[in-house]
């Protein structure tokens, strides 16, 4: 196959592109100081901040001091250019959550869901009501919105429709981009699974950030990975790359929602954690409304009872084992804890989850290798998501919106 020839146009949307990253997540700088981090000549970087500045996808933000000369222009990506929407669909509700340009968060909906395998049509009539519960709430104006993130259960197939495939809560080939559209969503739409979305909130602002190797786990009702080498997330050939949920912790064991047996997911997901405690306490209820508050219990009740003590231990060094084999596959240089259920676990047992990961993982691969919480909290997905249509800006280097194809 001949090489692509690289025209006036991709060069120049590459430009955009390397310009408008470095001042979104380093910013604000000096002109002389982009030059000088990306190797754009100063006569390039004047030309198309000039351009940006036109489009008022950038603005200045003050001056700083030169050596001798006049003092430097700063320069920042406009907060106020435009909003991107994240939205968290989960096995137990769907949060949906709107941000300016710098990321910062002017609205939220949490909206619960029925039954622990949502239908299709409820989770597009909480998203639809979500979104305009925010728009409402922050007095946003919708033609000010770049774009609206999902993160999914799942594999997410990237066909047009988009398609989401997310065996655990019964959907199959779920056109769920086609059935937000019936649903009255006109907006640029962007879809990704909800451990990948996690991931990428993660590594552009959290506890990944800096790393180029790292795995950042997502720990809820259900359990997902994204896996990042050199700076980008590996996805496999259909997209489902990061199902560590689903990788066997026990051969022919407990009974997971896959269908499968001894799943890392049925020991260390919120649901089996609950359910191994139903059972170690004799079929009795577990306090609280749902799983989030049930799980809550169960963390406190560690402290009285040996009961819910030894259950939490069981999780941690299961977790531990987990975290070992992902060290082994993958050496990363950083593992991040997140989801609801990993914050509530790690933040009460990471030394023993550390410790069991330790003595199961080759020695020198753990040495380089650290593991820690989630810094963005139970709301990273839908912060994640809400950076899918920010990306698409920083790619393109451009108003996602100009883009009929968004996807």
């Amino acid at each position: 196959m001949a090489p692509k020839r690289t025209t006036v146009r991709d060069l120049r949307r590459s430009n955009r592109s390397t310009l408008l990253s470095k001042l979104f997540f380093d910013g604000p700088l000096s002109r002389h100081e982009l030059s000088q981090l990306t190797g754009l000549s100063a006569a390039t970087v004047s030309n198309v901040t000039g351009e940006l500045v036109e489009d008022r996808l950038i603005i200045e933000a003050g001056l700083v001091e030169s050596d001798g000369g006049r003092p430097r222009v700063l320069l920042r990506v406009d907060p106020q250019y435009g909003h991107v929407i994240g939205i968290d669909v989960g096995e137990t509700g769907v949060k949906v959550e709107l941000f300016d340009l710098a990321m910062n968060r002017l609205a939220a909906a949490d909206h619960p869901m029925t039954s622990p395998k949502p239908d299709p049509g409820e989770v597009v009539e909480q998203i639809v009501s979500g979104v305009d519960e925010v728009l409402r709430a922050s007095k946003v104006e919708e033609h000010t919105v770049l774009g609206i993130g999902v993160g999914v259960p799942g594999t997410v197939e990237k066909s047009e429709p988009v398609v989401v495939h997310a065996q655990t809560i019964g959907w199959e080939g779920v056109a769920l981009e086609q059935l937000l559209r019936t649903g009255g969503i006109t907006l640029p739409l962007f879809f990704d699974n909800g451990a990948k979305t996690l991931g990428q909130a993660e590594m552009w602002f959290g506890a990944g950030r800096g790393a180029k190797h790292a795995v950042i786990a997502l720990i809820g009702s259900g359990v997902g990975a994204a896996v990042i080498a050199n700076g980008t997330t590996y996805r496999g050939s259909t997209s489902s790359a990061g199902e560590w949920g689903h990788t066997t912790i026990v051969y022919d064991g407990r009974p997971c929602r896959c269908g499968s047996h001894g799943c890392l997911e049925a020991y260390i997901g919120a649901e089996g954690i609950l359910d191994r405690y139903r059972k170690a306490r004799g079929g009795r209820d577990v306090p609280g409304t749902d799983e989030q508050s049930q799980l809550d219990a169960l963390v406190a009740a560690a402290v009285r009872s040996k009961t819910a003590a030894k259950v939490l231990e069981e999780t941690a060094g299961y977790l531990g084992a987990g975290i070992a084999n992902l060290i082994n596959l993958f050496n990363p240089e950083r593992i991040v804890l997140g989801g609801w259920a990993g914050l509530s676990i790690g933040g009460r047992l990471l030394p023993m989850v550390r410790q069991v990961a330790r003595a199961h993982a080759l020695r020198h691969p753990y040495g380089v290798t650290s593991i820690e919480l989630c810094q963005l909290g139970p709301d990273a997905v839908a912060v994640g998501a809400a950076t899918l249509p920010v990306a698409a800006m920083l790619d393109e280097g451009a108003d996602p919106r100009e883009n009929t194809a968004a996807a």
